[in-house]
């Protein structure tokens, strides 16, 4: 299913459109604005979890497409999430080990989409993505996946180490891509597995590296010290594919 909506403005649109359990990305709610109705609509993103920033009014009136957003802008989901499990499911229905990507600090939209793309192409089951400091699936992503969007899960966590320690519990093991780990020819990509990427200028937080069980890097010959980020998925990705074959 998809969403006609991609970005809702105006206090009454707002909160009907979270009444009415639509996903929404991130809420953008004028500064200082405390009255009744933004704090009914605030009430509505706590209980949904969603990431809320306080803008200025210059920005509002930047971002709104109406010029009537009454202080209030939503941003909404262009393809509904999946749960984690449908992503498992989905590699018990093919008979495969899970493969699942993992990302952190991806906040580029052209980014998340083409590793929605390779996630396809590599077989992967699904990409998990953490509610903060996050893409969402807007339309840019769903243009940038190239129509993967439309075959591959993308699941929405409030906690990826939480997340990542659950699937651990499950036989799930986690690969890190870090410039300092091992050669990723010389580490072991079998078995059910959850690849972490992190952004070419953070690369994955502490944290969650971590809660990985191991890191491979990818050999580089050039005068620069990185990847971008869906180069660097789509090269261990398919190194992951490599050693299913063998």
């Amino acid at each position: 299913m998809r969403y006609e909506e991609l970005s809702i403005e105006g206090r009454n649109a707002v909160l009907e459109a979270f009444r009415a359990g639509k996903t929404i990305d991130k809420l953008y709610v004028l500064k200082g604005c405390q009255d009744g109705p933004v704090n009914s609509i605030l009430r509505e993103a706590r209980k949904q979890d969603t990431v809320v920033s306080f803008v200025t009014k210059e920005r509002l009136d930047q971002m709104s497409e109406t010029g009537k957003h009454q202080g209030v802008i939503a941003s909404a989901a262009a393809y509904e999430y999946a749960d984690v499990e449908d992503i498992l499911r989905l590699a018990e229905e093919r008979g495969e080990a899970p493969f699942l990507i993992l990302l952190d600090n991806i906040e580029d939209p052209h980014n998340l989409g083409a590793i929605i793309r390779t996630a396809n192409l590599a077989g992967a089951h699904g990409v998990i993505i953490p509610k903060r400091r996050a893409a969402g699936l807007t339309a840019t992503v769903a243009k940038a996946s190239a129509g993967a969007l439309n075959y591959t899960p993308v699941a929405k966590v409030t906690n990826l180490g939480k997340t990542m320690e659950e699937l651990k519990e499950r036989g799930i093991w986690f690969v890190c891509a870090d410039m300092r780990g091992t050669v990723m020819y010389d580490v072991d990509l079998k078995g059910p597995i959850g690849l972490v990427i992190g952004s070419e200028g953070e690369g994955v937080g502490r944290l969650i590296r971590e809660k990985c069980d191991l890191t491979a890097s990818i050999p580089m010959k050039g005068d620069i010290d990185s990847l971008n980020a869906s180069v660097a998925a789509g090269v261990l990705a398919y190194e992951i594919v490599r050693q299913r074959m063998c």
